[in-house]
């Protein structure tokens, strides 16, 4: 039946897309994409209230858990990697794992995301405990590695949350803090990488973002704490000295070099 599938299964709008120009495909998948914003925006109080728990855990030294399969997985990995560049923090703060582990993320693990064991295994190689906060991300509500570590953390008094895509799922009764961002159907009926994957990407990116920033590793709106690993990111850092200090670039490159750091530039050069 229809209404017993996830909302991520049921029959997209769109028909004969094999028949459709370029034109038609692009179009058409925009329209839906246009949807996503305005999806997650109804859902913005559960995101906050989220948030709001994991920085007090990641204040007194905790840390962030992502666990997902397949796209999912693969999205939690990517935010998770991404902060320690971004913000300056050490890469064990913010932790993404992904069923079938690391080789998952480039191919397919045949029967990864059905054991319900396998996440809380992963997740005690971490030492995983009640400081941490656990995000389980599943499109569908319904991965059982997902499901099973969610509960699993919840036994052992671990706080749970989870991004998903369909309502009333079974990711959402085993978190304490779900967010549920119902996208509808895909226009390849199905295929979450699609509104689903894009939907979760945003939420990732507003609670890792947020959660940093109130953990202090943002200034005004730069990203003071960031890691300095190309001349790209150097150049940047260079910027925002000149910006904040008011004073010539080749001052503000010399700064950067002895300090290591954009942070550590400023608050030596306004020591003086």
């Amino acid at each position: 039946m229809e209404n017993k599938r996830p909302d991520t299964e049921k029959t997209s709008k769109y028909d004969h897309l094999e028949r459709m120009s370029t034109s038609e495909l692009l179009f058409n998948i925009n329209n839906e994409d246009k949807s996503v914003p305005e999806s997650i925006g109804e859902v913005l109080p559960e995101i906050e209230k989220l948030i709001e728990v994991i920085v007090p855990k990641m204040q007194e030294g905790g840390r962030l858990f992502y666990i997902g399969a397949g796209t999912s997985g693969r999205l939690g990995v990517l935010d998770a990697s991404e902060c320690p560049p971004t913000f300056g923090v050490s890469d064990d703060m913010v932790i993404g794992l992904i069923a079938g582990g690391d080789v998952a993320l480039r191919k397919a693990v045949e029967n990864a995301e059905d054991d319900t064991e396998q996440a809380w295994k992963d997740l005690q190689e971490y030492n995983i405990n009640k400081q941490d906060v656990l995000v389980g991300i599943a499109a569908s509500g319904t991965t059982p590695y997902v499901i099973g570590g969610l509960q699993d953390a919840r036994k052992n008094g671990v706080i749970t949350g989870c991004i998903t895509c369909s309502s009333g799922s079974p990711i959402a009764e085993a978190s304490d803090f779900p967010v549920e961002v119902i996208v509808g159907p895909e226009f390849v009926t199905g295929s979450t990488r699609m509104k689903a994957g894009t939907a979760q990407k945003l939420v990732l990116n507003m609670i890792s973002t947020s959660v940093m920033i109130k953990l202090g590793r943002v200034k005004g709106n730069k990203m003071v704490d960031m890691q300095l690993s190309n001349k790209k990111l150097v150049g940047r850092g260079t910027r925002m000295i000149m910006e904040e200090l008011n004073i010539p670039e080749k001052e503000a490159a010399q700064l950067l070099k002895k300090h290591g750091s954009v942070r550590k530039a400023i608050l030596e050069y306004n020591k003086k």
